[in-house]
């Protein structure tokens, strides 16, 4: 086992996230809200994104240089995770196949971005990048959700053997590099054009019980799966899921992210744990009411998703990215999170 530097621990303790044995912003409220055992967010995916089809790997160049380099973007977005850490972020989701860029082709995803082969196995390449990624986040203190399939790529393994080796694979490969921060998301909006059944929600759970039954010296890993925008967990993953994910793309009413939180908790089978929104494509930071702040008055955590354009600087899904707060909606994002969290 390989021991990283700081070992960062997170844990659940009823519907509150916890970090190094203490609650996740200990003792803050704001505005009458308890912010404590809270885990603010955002979707940072592509953090070792690369494309392994020539044909489309010049989609991503940076402007600079004139070609893309999957090291530079791992190298810029560690170095900007120190300011998503002082303002006030204590966890990031990034994948292992990514997520969709804003491209002139979106109906199809022919490039190809998966630390996953086609047998199931993991990309030796790939996971030096995240090792980076998480081997920082430990030293920052920080939680990251660790999305494992993605509908754009997940089509690329190779069946539903494959598809389990890979779990067990991810699963091994963070017991043996020690990290105690990292959460699981079997994957990304488990309802969303998924070719293989066992990935889809009727038999999703089966993959979030498959990963928490392996432990490595009496611990496992803490699991769940997302669902896409709008959509309210299953009962199925609601018995077995360690915390709910919810999405709240086409949400535009702050009042029904509400009232996705209350229905969650009213699903048969929940059991108390931790609602957590990884992914939400709404802002209007600066408003009396927008989608954080209607989450956080319901007790649920938040995540900012921002899309952009493959415009260097824009957003934070679309390659090649600039992982500092580059853009006004950036800014406003962090600008929030520093006064939700007392940074």
């Amino acid at each position: 086992m390989i021991t990283p530097a700081h070992r960062t621990r997170v844990s659940i303790r009823g519907d509150a996230f916890w970090i190094d044995g203490r609650p996740t912003y200990e003792g803050r409220s704001w505005n009458g809200l308890p912010i404590e055992g809270l885990l603010m967010n955002a979707r940072l995916v592509q953090g070792i994104f690369d494309d392994l089809n020539p044909d489309t790997r010049g989609m991503w160049k940076y402007p600079d240089t004139g070609s893309w380099d999957p090291d530079r973007n791992t190298d810029e977005f560690v170095a900007a995770m120190p300011g998503w850490r002082e303002s006030g972020l204590l966890a990031f989701t990034i994948n292992l196949q990514g997520g969709m860029p804003r491209t002139a082709r979106e109906g199809d995803q022919p490039w190809h971005n998966s630390a996953i082969t086609e047998a199931g196995g993991l990309r030796v390449e790939y996971m030096a990048r995240l090792s980076r990624i998480l081997d920082r986040a430990g030293e920052l203190g920080m939680a990251v959700i660790l999305g494992v399939f993605y509908f754009g790529q997940a089509q690329r393994i190779g069946g539903e053997t494959a598809i389990r080796r890979a779990v067990d694979e991810t699963v091994d490969w963070i017991f043996s590099r020690g990290y105690e921060h990292v959460l699981l998301e079997i994957n990304n909006e488990c309802n969303v054009r998924y070719t293989h059944p066992v990935l889809q929600p009727p038999r999703v759970h089966e993959l979030v019980s498959q990963a928490q039954a392996r432990s490595h010296g009496g611990r496992r890993l803490l699991v769940s799966t997302s669902y896409g925008g709008g959509t309210i967990p299953d009962e199925s993953v609601a018995r077995v899921a360690d915390f709910l994910l919810l999405h709240g793309n086409g949400v535009d009413d702050p009042g029904r992210i509400a009232a996705m939180v209350r229905e969650t908790r009213q699903v048969p089978g929940y059991r108390g744990v931790p609602v957590l929104f990884n992914e939400d494509d709404h802002y209007g930071f600066d408003a009396p009411a927008n989608n954080c702040l209607a989450a956080v008055g319901e007790r649920a955590s938040w995540g900012y998703y921002d899309q952009g354009r493959n415009d260097y600087g824009e957003g934070f899904q679309s390659p090649p990215v600039r992982w500092d707060p580059a853009t006004s909606r950036k800014r406003g994002f962090f600008g929030l999170m520093r006064t939700i969290t007392g940074r």
